[in-house]
């Protein structure tokens, strides 16, 4: 059994993108929900448009909101294709990987329907684990079940109420033409 000890952040939509300078790889990937109950268990097909294709289940661990199960297994990419062509919950986004310290960081700039979203997410090795967190993490959302992947792919932040939408992509930093 896997625990994963993760933090997220909303990152600013500063148009000079500082995150940038710190990105070590990239990957386009497509999820989607084959499942996902108010309990926090989800399932999860994720592909990278490429040969990369996992199959991921996860589920609370701990009163902790950083701290939940996760169960990932490589499956053939054409499974995955079907499984996302099954899957009516599904969101697309660029994922980079980053060589900040404290732990495994990657961010996540979100396409589509959840545009101009961009969240950032570290492992950890503790929940205690001490964290410089960048200056362009302007909001920790850790635990805030709407703001999940899951949650995204089926409520997409352009299907949010424009008053919540608004005040989340001000936090952000957004330039008034993503106000709506």
């Amino acid at each position: 059994m896997v625990l994963e000890i993760e933090r997220r952040f909303l990152v600013s939509l500063d148009a000079a993108e500082p995150w940038r300078a710190h990105v070590a790889w990239q990957q386009r990937l497509q999820q989607g929900y084959l499942s996902a109950g108010a309990s926090g268990f989800t399932t999860r097909v994720r592909h990278d448009g490429a040969a990369g294709a996992w199959l991921t289940l996860k589920c609370a661990a701990a009163a902790s909101l950083a701290v939940r199960h996760e169960f990932e297994y490589p499956i053939p990419a054409a499974d995955a294709r079907e499984l996302l062509a099954l899957s009516s919950q599904q969101l697309s986004k660029w994922r980079y990987g980053l060589d900040l310290p404290d732990g495994d960081w990657v961010l996540d700039v979100f396409e589509g329907s959840n545009a101009p979203l961009v969240i950032a997410e570290v492992e950890l090795s503790s929940p205690d684990q001490p964290l410089a967190i960048p200056p362009w993490c302007v909001l920790e959302i850790t635990g805030q079940g709407r703001l999940s992947n899951a949650a995204l792919a089926a409520t997409p932040l352009s299907a949010w109420e424009p008053l919540e939408r608004n005040h989340l992509l001000q936090r952000a930093g957004a330039p008034s033409s993503c106000l709506g």
